[in-house]
């Protein structure tokens, strides 16, 4: 699997986006004390703004991103969701990549993200691939940490 296999989303794509999605959020549920937002987001829509990116046949893995012009011009990694069976076989740094790449193709010099405070596997993944942690702050039900990369 290369970048070249991550591909826009489909409608087609829809069932396989939530199920992804679910199966890579759901084990947080307890641990946060809510449902992670992914899980609650409206995957056609997204899909059908052209913000939803998979990988695989069946999907494997997903990002769902934003370009942001309104606070600094960036791409926004709103989602990255590799399913449980597919951990370990570099699926989530394919699709990294493949942000930092998309990011570049838009003529945008930064990504952003966050992710909650309590999953802290995101927070040793993420500062190595270039991601420095830069605010901590409550939104709402959720204690957030925000991530930028910036790209040269």
């Amino acid at each position: 699997m290369t970048i070249d296999e991550i591909r826009p989303a489909t409608q087609a794509d829809v069932p396989a986006v939530k199920t992804v999605t679910d199966a890579a959020f759901r084990h947080y549920i307890e641990r946060i004390g809510v449902v992670p937002q992914p899980m609650e987001a409206d995957h056609a829509a997204n899909v059908t703004a052209g913000k939803v990116f998979v990988t695989g046949d069946p999907v494997i893995g997903l990002v769902v991103v934003e370009e942001s012009r309104d606070r600094g011009a960036h791409l926004l990694l709103d989602t990255i969701a590799v399913h449980p069976d597919a951990h370990g076989t570099g699926v989530g740094r394919r699709l990294l990549h493949f942000v930092d790449a998309r990011a570049r193709a838009l003529g945008l010099r930064e990504v952003r993200l966050c992710t909650n405070a309590l999953m802290w596997e995101n927070q040793r993944i993420y500062p190595r691939y270039g991601y420095e942690a830069v605010e901590r702050r409550a939104d709402g039900p959720y204690d957030r940490v925000h991530y930028r990369k910036r790209l040269d």
